[in-house]
């Protein structure tokens, strides 16, 4: 059910990707899959090009038939009730963290765990708000946030954790335990939470997403900023939702003006109502793949690059990876100049941080597989692929 794009095609598909790189470079980098769209996406899309819609979505705010979609969804696949009428589209994730910092949040400090996303290193400031980092111990054995630290956070000022739930790039997913604890965190000191859960159905095997918005006590204080873009490839179609559970906060969100919410694409909401409702059995086969294309580079490191250090890949297809070992602060920009593999640096994720790559998994054994070849190459002196 999962169809491998060719090279070719993968170039013409993936414009980012793949179409910025030279022909000898294979792209691990940005977070897109070599694959191709879900048969029910592509289809819907098929037909709304086909029947011209290509104009101003409806703008409507409340609920709507994609709503209905979403909490469909998220009823099969998480055991979470989310009324419909409480699902707001805006035009990405991103863009949707940022809405929901400037409409529900006080003026203060903003609490980001990271590593962290690149491009929302960023948002604290946009909206006029600090961004206090909440790091990972690189040598950690796993990746947790640090509660005390949290705590203490909120003390000396801050108004605001932005959650990213499953992680990117931690590739960690939540337990209902730690989320509870954050919980308790943030209602002790009166502050809100943005839940980031792009990655929730990219939940590999061994793992379940908890929807933070399912903890009991989060009704009041926190919103979820949810996509079916990652998971089906989506990403330029430009649709997103945020999502609450609690009357006064929707209407907070839907009484902005327009303006303040950037408009979603009419194609968007086509994509993701078609992914919601008729995409489980193609998500279900992604997540299969995706299990064995984690535990395929989990064999690769330990034979080709035995001193790389990864924490279990819980959810995302984007593995964090430690190559510290191996001697080089930038070990992506080594990988590219030597072995033609691109990834991601670490230092986007956590300015200063060396010796560490995000490695996107989403494409076919083969191409995981001589990716870890020529990396091994590029890393190990000596060492020749042999693929």
């Amino acid at each position: 059910m999962i169809r491998d794009l060719t090279d070719d095609e993968a170039r013409r598909g993936l414009v980012l990707k793949w179409g910025t790189t030279d022909p000898d470079v294979i792209p691990a980098w940005v977070a897109e899959m070599d694959y191709a769209l879900a048969p029910p996406v592509a289809a819907a899309l098929h037909d709304a090009i086909e029947a011209g819609i290509t104009g101003y979505p409806r703008f409507e705010t409340e609920g709507g038939v994609l709503g209905e979609a979403y909490a469909g969804w998220a009823s099969r696949q998480f055991g979470h009730r989310v009324d419909p009428e409480q699902v707001v589209p805006v035009v990405d994730v991103t863009a949707g963290v940022r809405v929901a910092l400037d409409v529900l949040s006080e003026p203060g400090p903003m609490v980001m765990p990271g590593p962290a996303y690149s491009p929302q290193l960023d948002v604290a400031q946009v909206t006029g708000r600090e961004r206090v980092d909440l790091l990972l111990d690189p040598d950690a054995p796993r990746a947790e946030i640090d509660l005390d630290s949290l705590d203490q956070a909120f003390a000396d000022g801050a108004r605001t954790l932005l959650l990213t739930q499953p992680h990117n790039p931690w590739g960690r997913v939540f337990t209902r335990t730690e989320l509870e604890g954050i919980r308790d965190v943030v209602v002790r000191h009166g502050a809100r939470v943005i839940s980031d859960e792009i990655h929730a159905p990219l939940v590999l095997a061994g793992a379940e997403h908890v929807p933070y918005l399912s903890i009991e006590g989060t009704a009041d204080h926190a919103v979820a900023v949810v996509a079916a873009s990652k998971a089906f490839n989506t990403a330029g179609l430009r649709c997103a939702q945020i999502v609450s559970a609690d009357t006064a906060t929707h209407r907070r969100l839907t009484d902005v003006p327009m303006v303040r919410n950037d408009s979603w694409s009419p194609l968007g909401v086509i994509a993701a109502v078609a992914a919601y409702t008729d995409g489980d059995a193609w998500l279900d086969a992604l997540r299969v793949r995706l299990s064995s294309q984690r535990d395929l580079l989990a064999r690769l490191l330990a034979q080709h690059l035995p001193e790389a250090r990864m924490r279990p890949l819980e959810a995302t297809y984007l593995a964090w990876i430690d190559l510290r070992a191996y001697g080089h602060d930038d070990p992506a920009a080594v990988a590219l100049e030597r072995g033609r593999v691109q990834l991601a640096a670490g230092h986007d994720y956590q300015p200063g941080l060396t010796g560490h790559v995000r490695l996107n998994i989403a494409t076919s054994p083969e191409r995981l597989t001589e990716i870890v070849h020529r990396l091994a190459t590029a890393l190990t002196p000596g060492t020749t692929s042999n693929s």
